[in-house]
Parts: structure tokens; sequence; C-alpha cells
């Protein structure tokens, strides 16, 4: 007994100064989303239909758990109206969604260079929502309509970035990352007759600062 008792302290040991060594990271950023249109298909021609580019803001925290691999949390907050145009005619709608994700990130650099660039892949949730005024006649209503409602979509987060330490606990850092989801046919309603298929890719660029502790 007295054996399995030191073990377990010297295992309990390990695991916090484990935890002790790693580096954690908070972090705020700014940006630009940029997403391409999809298209309505409908019997009397097609149309386009999606989110216009808008600006983002960012919160992430950050565990470097070894010298090139690490993890972080992010929440991403994007502005973006609901848009959908066909047959000469265009209707916008205000919109915005929160995206929650986490990411494996891969350094090319170990812990502790003053430069670390990095690629990034992970997963989450995307809520979308329409935040505008319905109103009874909407221009393009054949290609779809859009609504004041939300909808939650599983999501994919591919791209990289780089942090550079301007001092020992504070880095600026570059981020862009390709959010990937199905579209979201609940708050950009196909009309009856009209089809939208594919994959909504939400391409971000962001800029902010981190610290390190």
């Amino acid at each position: 007994m007295q054996r399995v008792g030191v073990t377990l302290v010297t295992l309990l040991g390990l695991a916090v100064s484990g935890c002790l060594a790693q580096e954690w990271e908070l972090g705020v950023a700014g940006g630009y989303g940029y997403s391409r249109d999809a298209t309505v298909n409908t019997a009397a021609g097609d149309g386009e239909a999606g989110f216009k580019h808008g600006a983002l803001v960012s919160a992430v925290v950050g565990n470097n758990m070894y010298s090139h691999v690490g993890g972080e949390l992010r929440y991403v907050y994007r502005l973006g109206d609901l848009n959908v145009r066909g047959g000469g005619q265009e209707a916008s709608f205000s919109g915005e969604s929160h995206l929650i994700h986490y990411d494996l990130l891969i350094h090319a650099a170990k812990k502790g260079a003053r430069v670390r660039p990095f690629a990034a892949v992970g997963g989450g949730v995307r809520v979308f929502r329409g935040t505008g005024t319905e109103v009874s006649y909407q221009p393009a209503s054949k290609y779809a309509l859009l609504t004041k409602t939300q909808e939650l979509e599983g999501l994919i987060s591919v791209g990289g970035g780089v942090k550079i330490a301007v001092s020992r606990s504070v880095s600026f850092r570059l981020d862009f990352r390709d959010y990937i989801t199905r579209f979201p046919t609940g708050v950009i309603a196909p009309a009856p007759g009209a089809k939208i298929d594919g994959w909504l890719h939400d391409l971000a660029s962001m800029a902010g600062i981190s610290f390190t502790f």
C-alpha cells in the first residue's frame, strides 16, 4: 500500500508539473470575412444567394502543450447581411453569425522563437441569424426567402497564421481561416421548386494581440 501511495503521489506530481510547464495564451482580434454566394437552381433560371462580406471580432484561449503543438478555443462574431439576387432583382436582410471552434495548431518553430508560423485545423459550430424585419413582399423571392430566424450548422476550420513576439509575454498575430459549413437553408430558404446545394466557404482574415503566461 505504501508503494502504491508513493506511485500515485509521483504520478500526480508529474501531472501537475506538466500542467505548470504548459504555456497558456489569451488573445483578441479583429478582421474581415469574405464568403462566396451559392447558386440557386430554379426551372426559370438560376440566381445567387449568400452572405455579404463583413467585419468580425474574435477572442481566443490557447494552450501550447508541446514545443511545436498547441490547441486553442476560439469565438468569432461575424457581421454579414443575407442576400439573394436573380432575374434583375436583389434583396438584402440584416444578419450575423456566431462561431465557436477548437483548432489544433502545428507550429513551424518551437516555443520561445520570435516568429512562429503555424497551420491550424479543427471544428465546431456556427449559428447563423437573420436579424432584419420581414416584409410582405421580397424582391427575388422566386429564388429564396431571407428569414428572421436562426440555424445551427457544424463547422470545419482550416487555415494558419503567424505569431510574432514583441516581448516575452506579448505577441502580434495574423490568422487566416476557411470556415466551412453546409449552406444554411433555414435562414436563406429556397423558394418552392428552387434548390440550393453545396457548402459555404467563409474566408476570414484576422489581426490581433495575444498574451502568454
